[in-house]
């Protein structure tokens, strides 16, 4: 007799009550026998040895590179996503296995090369919270540095306890109200949080992509927001390209770009705008 019962996953704010059998919204979590386990677990779609400017990560060991590491799957259904093929798959992802202990291997064989440690990034790597925290444990004892690229879509709980490994984060501030969140599926309130939290114990930087007609309005108050936090954390501005549902928008013209930064530079220390 099965007695699996509908289990909540408790990872991020979607408190998705996943029934036997099921996965929760980001594809990945799923109710296996009455336990939650990642079915991204150890699954890689992509690895690359990159400048740890590529994050994007201005002030952080400058000229570094970073062994970087993705899986698939997300927690949010953002419309422009530029990386689409990995965070909302249609049908079967081509991945590596890995574990952990490979995943440090690889780390430290590349420290000749410049390497500092481990990126999670190119999907939303906290849906795959087991293995980053497997991953960043291991790292962190190595001497080696973790870093971790996000929506910043997650509960407070499983944040305290991935952030005493981790030693940056670059978290995307996709908009700065309620309604646009809605548009992509979540709330902007955790997020919030989730700098706030992350910048008292690690070195943060955030990330907003530009989309013309959506979020260039929210700029100058989300500068304005994260000088209330701490005025030396650097705001990243990128260009947003034609991409997934958005595929017939007009790119991110270079001229708002640095316009919008002017503006933003009247709050914060350090604006960066990525313009190709």
């Amino acid at each position: 007799m099965n007695n699996a019962k509908t289990v909540a996953c408790g990872i991020c704010p979607h408190d998705c009550m996943i029934q036997p059998g099921e996965s929760g919204i980001c594809g990945v979590r799923r109710n296996v026998d009455g336990l939650i386990v990642s079915e991204s677990y150890g699954r890689v779609t992509s690895i690359a040895l990159d400048p740890i400017e590529k994050k994007p990560l201005r002030m952080f060991h400058e000229g570094a590179m970073i062994l970087s590491i993705g899986s698939y799957g997300c927690n949010l259904r953002c419309p422009f996503c530029q990386n689409h093929e990995i965070a909302m798959p249609r049908g079967e992802v081509r991945t590596s296995t890995s574990t952990p202990q490979e995943i440090l291997a690889l780390a430290q064989a590349a420290v000749s090369q410049g390497n500092i440690g481990v990126a999670y990034t190119y999907n939303e790597p906290l849906i795959g919270y087991e293995f980053v925290y497997d991953c960043a444990r291991l790292i962190k004892s190595a001497g080696l540095k973790n870093v971790v690229v996000t929506n910043g879509f997650i509960r407070e709980k499983p944040l305290e306890k991935l952030l005493p490994f981790i030693d940056a984060m670059n978290i995307d501030l996709k908009g700065f109200s309620e309604e646009f969140y809605k548009k992509i599926g979540g709330s902007l309130e955790p997020v919030k949080a989730t700098i706030k939290r992350a910048a008292e114990v690690c070195h943060v930087e955030v990330t907003t992509l530009v989309i013309p007609g959506e979020n260039e309005r929210d700029i100058e108050p989300i500068a304005a927001w994260l000088a209330s936090v701490n005025p030396a954390i650097p705001l990243h501005l990128s260009r947003f390209f034609p991409r997934h549902e958005y595929s017939g928008r007009e790119a991110t013209t270079r001229e708002t770009i640095l316009k919008l930064a002017e503006a933003a530079k009247g709050h914060l220390k350090f604006v960066f705008t990525t313009t190709y």
